[in-house]
């Protein structure tokens, strides 16, 4: 890419840094041109759209390879490895070849599920078993392997029906004799001397329970949900949503929110549209479930979370059947991503064995169930289908690849109605404006070779020209605009394996991960605020809104773009949100004066007996034009309920009148003094060295209590240069708590924790989400101490939790059991 960048000329380059929307198609159409002309254009345009070039296919061979390695640590009892080798012999094991007259693909996962039974992974290795049938009915090994699990779950019914189709299925008389040693032995764990016969005959109601959760979940294709098992909340919403209505509005304070320094008003709110509240209510909740248009994986989450519903792979992952990338959780994901894989049952009709009536209706119920599991009627767009087997979609950005599976939808979806294609117009705020001339050489190229890409596949229904690649431009700008990032919640157990363990004990913690990439056409409705009334939160794909603060009638509904007041200090915050949506942002937290801002990256005063601030150059400036934009307020324009704990570290500004309110980098904002900043950021420096040194090494116990006492050194110097309210000082607190717990001294991991979060609650609030989250931590630690202390901690969290997820706290947070009353 870069070597074709290089070979433009300058004067193309030129043209393109001054474009605008209405010039995009005569320089796409220019750039494109000369490529046209560049056999190197070309060359790498067959290697990223040609299946024959492609990284990603399948290789029986490498299978094989994959398979035999897999044997072998499975021999070794390295069960661990021998998962691994199976699963990535899966990836590219083709799905039409035979080896020793047995599906390969069926036989690789009876192997996989035989290693997750010996691991204790039984509902895995049933859902195995089931992937196996779904391709050979007849596959002997499979039904025993499936009878063992359901053994193991205390499911001997359905156990003792499994090996009886075994011992029918089984051609050698060694394996006829262990079937029926396993036989014998569960009935006699399930105290019976004999099986009555009509026990076998299964109903399918109750194979399509839990038992089969892989494949089973009731796809409700007459739904408005494309998700159903959401459908509980429908009445929850139903209650929560009564009288309440929103309203998309437009406003001239969005206007001059949104607006952009040098005077040009912002093109990511060019419509000036927000969303406010039309009726009041302390509780709302919004689910965005159909008004989602198309999601895509990060790319660092691509070996860790499903492909389709973003949740954490399980042990039995399930690969893509025509390309070795994607990665699903169920068969189900599978299948919404790709489509209907019709050529995965063409040994499914006979089981080819004289079997008596009852055993043929048990096997006909189960594998009418696995065939009911897979064949879902399609309601939306495959959208990974157009990647499978290609290098584009793994080396191109993840966004392009988005425009990529957004242009197909809207393609397929003109086929069905008999339209003519273009490339969609999402009718979303873009910024090309604002963009730097790097920024647009760039979405140029990206879209040329998009668009190329796509061509391949679709013909003249992707026709690449000056129009189309124009199109694609704006929408590749309403995409990083616009889309969110979907951030799911992990939450550690705290029963087993790390994070934090101090011999038998262990601590929860809780971290956010971006799995996932999305554009929701509602959700872009609404508008930011570094203090939002909203918290968005992710489960699955479903996108829940929800008001954390008492939303009046006619208040604007604000959610966060990503940062907030105690996260980042103000000026931080308006460089990022400028550089990524070009406007200057004017909320509460950016034009008021407030605590967080003011103690966030300040210095402690040289008087020892004052609490006043100090306040480097960049952080001066920022906040100087909050005082100047109230400089007629008496006293200055302060919240109600920060005026008090402003008082103590700024009670300058909380005091005087008028035009003498002044805020001079180096000097306190209480009693006045000076204070060398140059001479402190030294000794900060100083002191971070040590702090870094100990974050690095929390996994490395035998060299931490070593660096665990510098660290404490570096944190009293630390203490001695910064005010007490910093944020590095709860973030080295944080790393000292954790080494503490890791060596086992959970008294003074409890403390320095406790310091922590104290920092925190001056710089977020106290029912802050990021409160709750390292609570979790301190309530984890009290409950080992076994200190009474944690009953208080447990109750504060629950009421952050249910504040900001209602009845999903439990969803969101399934291993923390100690959340919940009696454990």
């Amino acid at each position: 890419m870069e070597k074709l960048k290089s070979s433009i000329p300058q004067a193309l380059i030129l043209s393109i840094s001054q474009s605008n929307p209405q010039t995009l198609p005569n320089t796409c159409s220019s750039l494109h041109d000369f490529f046209d002309q560049l056999p190197q254009f070309h060359q790498m345009v067959e290697d990223l759209a040609h299946t024959n070039t492609s990284l990603s296919i399948k290789n029986a061979e490498s299978a094989l390879d994959f398979k035999l390695k897999g044997n072998n640590c499975f021999s070794n009892g390295d069960n661990s490895n021998a998962l691994r080798f199976y699963t990535q012999a899966l990836r590219v094991a083709p799905r039409d070849v035979d080896v020793s007259g047995k599906n390969l693909v069926a036989t690789l996962y009876v192997n996989r599920a035989a290693v997750l039974q010996k691991m204790g992974l039984f509902l895995e290795c049933q859902r195995d078993c089931n992937r196996a049938l779904a391709i050979c009915r007849s596959y002997s090994k499979a039904w025993f392997r499936r009878g063992k699990a359901n053994t193991s779950m205390g499911n001997y019914d359905d156990a003792i029906c499994d090996l009886k189709v075994s011992l029918c299925m089984e051609h050698s008389l060694s394996g006829k004799r262990q079937i029926e040693g396993e036989l014998k032995l569960i009935i006699r764990q399930n105290k019976r001397e004999d099986y009555p016969p009509n026990a076998i005959k299964c109903k399918e109601s109750d194979i399509q329970g839990n038992k089969w959760t892989d494949c089973f979940l009731n796809f409700n294709a007459g739904s408005q949900y494309d998700f159903p098992w959401f459908l509980p909340c429908r009445s929850y919403l139903t209650d929560q949503l009564q009288g309440i209505q929103l309203q998309c509005v437009e406003t001239e304070f969005e206007r001059k929110r949104h607006g952009v320094s040098d005077g040009h008003t912002s093109s990511h709110f060019a419509s000036c549209r927000g969303t406010i509240c039309c009726g009041t209510s302390e509780i709302l909740l919004l689910v965005l479930v159909n008004a989602r248009l198309i999601f895509i994986v990060s790319k660092n989450c691509r070996e860790t979370h499903c492909h389709f519903c973003f949740n954490e792979l399980p042990a039995d992952i399930v690969p893509c059947p025509s390309c070795s990338i994607a990665l699903y959780c169920s068969q189900l994901c599978q299948i919404h991503a790709r489509g209907q894989d019709h050529q995965s049952h063409t040994k499914n009709h006979d089981t080819g064995f004289d079997l008596s009536s009852d055993l043929e209706n048990y096997v006909a119920s189960v594998t009418k169930a696995i065939v009911n599991g897979v064949n879902i009627k399609q309601k939306q767009n495959c959208e990974h289908k157009h990647e499978c087997g290609v290098n584009w979609p793994a080396v191109l950005p993840a966004e392009i690849v988005l425009a990529g599976r957004i242009i197909v939808k809207s393609i397929e979806q003109n086929r069905h109605f008999g339209e003519s294609s273009t490339i969609v117009n999402l009718e979303l705020c873009h910024r090309y404006l604002q963009l730097d001339p790097e920024a647009k050489l760039e979405l140029h190229i990206s879209s040329i070779v998009l668009l190329k890409c796509l061509h391949h596949s679709y013909g003249t229904d992707i026709p690449v020209n000056g129009d189309t690649i124009s199109q694609c431009v704006l929408l590749l700008s309403q995409i990083n605009v616009n889309s969110m990032a979907v951030v799911l919640v992990r939450s550690a157990a705290d029963t087993v394996g790390p994070p934090s363990s101090a011999g038998n004990h262990t601590t929860s913690t809780v971290e956010q991960v971006r799995v996932g990439q999305a554009i929701y056409l509602a959700g872009s409705l609404y508008n930011h605020s570094c203090q939002p009334n909203i918290h968005t939160y992710f489960l699955s794909r479903t996108l829940y809104i929800r008001a954390i603060d008492f939303v009046a009638a006619g208040d604007p509904l604000e959610l966060s773009y990503g940062p907030q007041v105690g996260q980042w200090s103000s000026n931080k915050r308006q460089s990022s949100l400028k550089e990524q949506y070009a406007f200057v942002c004017s909320c509460t937290g950016c034009s008021q004066l407030n605590l967080s801002d003011l103690i966030i990256n300040s210095f402690r005063c040289l008087n020892q007996n004052c609490s006043g601030v100090v306040l480097d150059s960049s952080v001066a400036n920022y906040e100087q034009q909050k005082v100047n934009v109230f400089h007629c307020a008496l006293p200055l324009k302060v919240s109600r309920l920060e005026h008090d704990a402003m008082k103590k570290v700024a009670r300058s500004l909380c005091e005087e009148t008028g035009l003498t309110h002044r805020i001079k980098p180096g000097f306190c904002l209480s009693c006045g003094a000076f204070l060398d900043l140059e001479a402190s950021n030294a000794v900060v420096k100083r002191a971070e060295i040590c702090i870094q040194r100990l974050e690095g090494l929390l996994s490395f116990d035998e060299r931490l209590t070593t660096t665990l006492s510098k660290a404490l050194r570096s944190l009293d110097l630390l203490k001695s240069a910064l005010h007490p309210y910093n944020k590095k000082v709860a973030e080295a607190q944080d790393y000292v708590a954790q080494a503490f717990c890791l060596i086992g001294e959970l008294q003074r991991s409890r403390d320095h924790c406790q310091a922590s979060i104290k920092i925190l609650e001056k710089l977020y609030g106290g029912d802050h989400i990021v409160i709750g989250n390292e609570m979790v931590k301190l309530a984890s630690i009290q409950l080992c101490l076994g200190e009474d202390a944690f009953e208080e901690s447990r109750n504060r969290i629950n009421s952050i939790f249910s504040r900001h997820y209602g009845s999903h706290v439990d969803a969101m947070f399934p291993h923390i059991r100690f959340l919940k009353r009696g454990i």
